[in-house]
């Protein structure tokens, strides 16, 4: 039965803690979109993408009013387009990408993902055409998102890619020089990437899902950092058991939001993604969790058992409050969007090394992260390589969304304002990994690939 007092805690969560829904996603299929000219099928996706959804906006704006839960965010997401646009006889997708953002401008979301390529074992000429437009695509648009997933627990990790992802994020850091490289904060490179995902700049529309759907991502380290500062003293089972019924409370609210939105707007409902995404605004950090667990400082031994903890208490919570829990769900890590990791690069506690470690634990990978301009295109990829070997061998998500700011050093700042706040140059090991990149080739699938 619901109390009084849960309504008024719920209240409490939402006008004090800053629980929100972060985003409404609607993923939208465009595999009946395929035409084998190139202007044929644009008009094919934009006429998909405005009519699916012509009434996300509003109905996400109508059900904030009605109930009162902050929805910061009305996406969506698409079919790779590597895939949809393969029958397409073009040289480049940039036409495709430019389609995409005037859709999603037409119809008022915050972004569109799925300028995205799936390629773990190997590339298709659709694959290649997508990735060679990247750069130019973010460059020259403002909504649209990429990705590329590189390495699964199944197939291992594909080091041609790997090495062509760092000179793709150097290409794009220098077409969007004059805004700081943001194109490349528009750019997720992943492991065992997520076909449900309702976040950016990650999220696609898996091959595997219906025609449409509703996924919504909450988002509350507020309300869970809050729910610590009562446990003192507390031990470590009292702080998960702590977390696990916070996470069930922000999870329901999440569940009544995509209910409604799936009815109002006959899709169905997909999954709740109940990440933890920090913002760069005070009060809103998962450091600042890990900091009241009793770390002097994110990135101080112990910090990566902290975070286990918060993870695995977040998806325990979670998973009673929904039947279908999906996405990345746990706790995110990013620099530049958290107040609490900012803080704790300024002051040296947190080190891209730490980052990396902490990835291990945590929902997805290196995240937000600006280096200096000069780093290469071989560092970056060994970066990628890491963090994809954590992924595949430990069967997890992780990606990595770098972005070297040309022109910029060690004890610069770059400001890139709202969600994607702003990050000091994170130092990076200046040892060369160039002759380990230009190997190519495949990692092989590690031995727990072998589940059949």
């Amino acid at each position: 039965m619901i109390t009084i007092e849960d309504i008024l805690e719920t209240n409490r969560m939402i006008t004090v803690h800053k629980l929100d829904v972060r985003t409404i996603t609607m993923g939208i299929s465009l595999r009946d979109c395929a035409h084998p000219n190139l202007r044929d099928f644009c008009r094919n996706v934009y006429d998909k993408i405005t009519k699916s959804a012509e009434f996300l906006v509003k109905t996400g704006e109508d059900i904030e009013a009605e109930y009162g839960v902050p929805i910061i965010n009305k996406r969506i997401s698409v079919t790779p387009i590597a895939i949809a646009a393969e029958a397409c006889k073009a040289e480049s997708y940039v036409p495709v990408a430019e389609t995409l953002d005037r859709a999603a401008k037409e119809v008022g979301v915050n972004f569109i993902g799925g300028f995205s390529a799936l390629v773990e074992k190997g590339y298709t000429p659709g694959d290649r055409i997508l990735i060679e437009s990247i750069p130019q695509a973010l460059a020259s648009t403002d909504l649209v998102c990429s990705s590329i997933n590189l390495a699964s627990t199944k197939a291992g990790i594909n080091m041609d890619c790997v090495r062509e992802c760092g000179e793709v994020i150097k290409r794009t850091a220098e077409l969007t020089r004059d805004r700081q490289a943001v194109g490349c904060a528009k750019l997720v490179i992943f492991a065992n990437a997520p076909q449900d995902n309702p976040f950016m700049a990650g999220a696609f529309h898996g091959v595997s899902e219906p025609d449409k759907v509703i996924n919504v991502g909450v988002s509350g380290p507020g309300v869970v950092k809050h729910a610590l500062e009562d446990l003192k003293g507390a031990n470590f089972t009292e702080i998960a058991e702590a977390i696990k019924k916070t996470a069930f409370k922000i999870t329901r609210v999440g569940q009544l939001v995509a209910q409604e939105a799936s009815r109002r707007l006959g899709v169905p409902f997909g999954i709740i993604d109940l990440s933890l995404a920090p913002t760069p605004a005070v009060g809103d950090s998962v450091a600042r969790i890990l900091e009241e667990m009793g770390l002097e400082a994110c990135g101080a031994p112990g910090t990566t058992a902290a975070l286990a903890l918060l993870n695995d208490a977040v998806k325990k919570g979670g998973l009673m409050a929904s039947s279908h829990v999906g996405g990345l769900s746990g706790a995110f890590i990013p620099v530049s969007e958290d107040e609490g990791m900012i803080a704790a690069v300024k002051r040296g506690s947190l080190s891209i090394e730490k980052l990396e470690a902490m990835t291990c634990v945590c929902s997805v990978g290196l995240d937000m992260i600006a280096v200096a301009g000069d780093v290469s295109a071989a560092t970056l990829s060994g970066i990628i390589a890491d963090e994809a070997a954590i992924g595949v061998v430990n069967n997890k998500t992780t990606a990595v969304r770098l972005i070297p700011v040309p022109g910029a050093q060690v004890g610069d700042v770059v400001e890139y304002g709202g969600l994607l706040g702003y990050c000091p140059i994170v130092p990076v090991n200046r040892w060369s990994s160039e002759a380990f990149i230009a190997r190519g080739g495949r990692i092989p699938a590690p031995v727990r690939s072998l589940t059949n």
